[in-house]
């Protein structure tokens, strides 16, 4: 039964680290449009960063499955902030102009559906470990 339980644990981590990638992609999105009055007030896409569970000394109480994965970082997307010239914008500067945020819209939409792929094939894994084992145990009462 611990093969099993490896297998539930560790499609939870990916569950979990999926769902991590999705609401951080929602956030960029969701900040897409807006504009500041400095590069360095502008909001920057944010990307998650996963770590593989490889060795047992990497698992501990909340990711306690070697062979899974982990958000190890939400990290700051480098793409450089752009600037637009719109003096009448209240969020103007001094010179006119707001910074615009560096998200992407078509980049987080891709991320977005891999991200929900991703989930959804993890969600298939422990379906099927589930009939697996519910087969099992039908055939040991026969």
């Amino acid at each position: 039964m611990r093969t099993l339980d490896s297998v539930f644990g560790i499609a939870g981590t990916a569950l979990n680290s999926q769902m991590v990638r999705m609401n951080t992609t929602a956030s960029n999105l969701a900040n897409a449009s807006t504009v500041a009055k400095s590069e360095g007030e502008a909001f920057r896409a944010k990307r998650t960063v996963f770590k593989a569970l490889v060795k047992e000394e990497m698992t501990n109480a909340g990711f306690q499955y070697q062979g899974g994965v982990k958000v190890d970082q939400v990290v700051d997307d480098p793409t450089p902030i752009r600037s637009l010239f719109d003096p009448g914008n209240p969020s103007a500067d001094a010179n006119g102009y707001v910074y615009l945020s560096n998200v992407n819209e078509m980049q987080e939409m891709v991320e977005m559906m891999a991200a929900s792929r991703s989930y959804q094939n993890n969600v298939e894994v422990v379906n099927t470990a589930r009939q697996l084992m519910m087969r099992t145990i039908e055939i040991t009462k026969s």
